[in-house]
């Protein structure tokens, strides 16, 4: 895809977000997605299905094959769909003393199905389909290693992009803490994305995320599971679709350990004690 072609999709992929996020906080259901963030403004999570929808339709336009902008669809679209369940459901008092994989577990086990567990299981799946999608395009079987698959080789090929999807949705989420972090993180994982063939998939997500980024970082609005999630998931199916099995491995493998890490270590104590990272956190953000 030319520069030019990248450029376009990036466009348009931050005016359909701008446009859908406007239709969504003037419709019925916008005033039920106001919430009050961490210094108590009050801002819309109208951003978080935006940035999806925008995301996945200018993503899935620009992609390589038709099969992988199934899988930008079904990533951008189906990871947002649980975010917001989660935004919505999770917001209510009984859920929220459930925090961290560990905690929806340890509520499983108590006989209770949390929200946050629902997100987990359903961004899996997610990943699972849209892994499944790109194995069936051209362009993603075309890589050297897939060559000579077997059956059981091919499946775990498809486990391990569903797991590099699932997890790129995730880490993005758990960035999610301060206006703009998310966004400015997908960025940053999304520009290196822009080159080779699966560059307009992350093209689109990546316009999707300039458009929102400036009432992000003023408060005005948060883009919530639903945003990170979408971000995340297409950014990650643009990963899978780029990498062989044993980069795939790496990859899930480096995921596994930083979400391994978060039920540990605050991203943000981590974020605030980094120079470099601190002002770039900050960059752009309202004084407090």
């Amino acid at each position: 895809m030319s520069l030019l072609g990248r450029i376009l999709l990036a466009g348009a992929g931050a005016v359909m977000t701008r446009y859908a996020l406007r239709e969504v906080r003037t419709s019925p259901v916008g005033p039920a997605l106001e919430r009050t963030n961490f210094r108590g403004r009050t801002v819309t999570l109208a951003a978080g299905p935006a940035l999806a929808a925008g995301a996945a339709a200018s993503g899935a336009f620009g992609a390589a094959g038709g099969a992988a902008g199934g899988a930008a669809l079904v990533a951008g679209l189906g990871a947002g769909a649980v975010g917001l369940y989660d935004d919505v459901v999770g917001a209510r008092p009984e859920q929220k003393s459930a925090k961290g994989f560990a905690g929806h577990l340890a509520a499983l086990r108590a006989g209770r199905v949390t929200a946050g567990l629902v997100k987990i299981v359903g961004v899996g799946a997610v990943g699972v389909g849209a892994a499944a999608l790109l194995a069936a395009d051209p362009t993603v079987a075309r890589h050297p290693q897939r060559q000579r698959q077997g059956v059981m080789a091919h499946g775990i090929d498809v486990l391990l992009g569903a797991g590099v999807i699932a997890g790129t949705a995730n880490l993005l989420n758990l960035l999610d803490l301060r206006p703009g972090r998310a966004l400015k993180s997908g960025l940053l994982l999304g520009a290196p994305l822009l080159r080779g063939p699966h560059a307009g998939i992350a093209a689109g997500a990546v316009g999707a995320a300039v458009g929102l980024l400036p009432a992000d970082l003023g408060e005005e609005l948060m883009v919530g599971d639903s945003g990170a999630n979408a971000l995340g998931a297409m950014l990650g199916v643009t990963l899978a679709a780029r990498t062989g099995p044993a980069g795939r491995a790496g990859l899930l493998a480096v995921l596994a350990g930083l979400t391994a890490a978060s039920e540990r270590v605050s991203f943000t104590q981590v974020i605030q004690r980094t120079p470099g990272l601190r002002e770039l956190d900050a960059l752009g953000r309202r004084a407090d």
